[in-house]
């Protein structure tokens, strides 16, 4: 038996070589995206743009409470606040003292309770929308002085604080 040959025209033409430019644009991409959620994650992490607010909604008094915490890192000079002072994770129970200037932007630290210091009556964590939000979560509760609220980008992190102040 003779052997089999294919008709002549078919597979005398090479393959044409593959382009590569649609696989290289994707991978650029995906390495683009990649860095940009790592740089997000690193800037979450350090602090991101949280815009910390709270009112005193008593005219006389004379510490407002405007500030959702301490800063993150020191000035050159300055000690870092201890991680465990930090109102994010005040309680029922305990009390806060504002270390911030008079009249300026108030910095809140968990102290023991005390002369002025502001008991926390409630804490109502999830998202909140500002001053009138805030007043209207500490309006049902007795013995209230002030209240305070913490807003960032991220809604898991807001929450309220209903005070009485000592």
């Amino acid at each position: 038996m003779p052997d089999y040959e294919p008709p002549a025209g078919h597979g005398a033409e090479p393959i044409p070589p593959r382009r590569r430019g649609p696989l290289v644009a994707v991978l650029g991409i995906v390495v683009f995206l990649t860095l940009g959620v790592g740089a997000g994650g690193l800037w979450f992490r350090a602090g991101g743009d949280e815009t910390p607010a709270a009112s005193d909604p008593t005219p006389n008094v004379t510490v407002s409470v405007s500030s959702a915490g301490p800063a993150t890192s020191a000035g050159p000079g300055l000690a870092a606040p201890d991680p465990s002072a930090n109102p994010r994770f005040v309680e029922v129970g305990q009390c806060v003292r504002n270390n911030g200037p008079a009249g300026g932007k108030p910095e809140l630290l968990i102290t023991e309770c005390g002369p002025q210091t502001y008991e926390v009556l409630l804490r109502v964590d999830g998202p909140t929308t500002g001053k009138k939000d805030a007043a209207a979560k500490c309006a049902s509760v007795g013995g209230y002085t002030n209240w305070f609220f913490f807003d960032s980008d991220l809604d898991t992190l807001d929450f309220v604080l209903c005070l009485k102040q000592r």
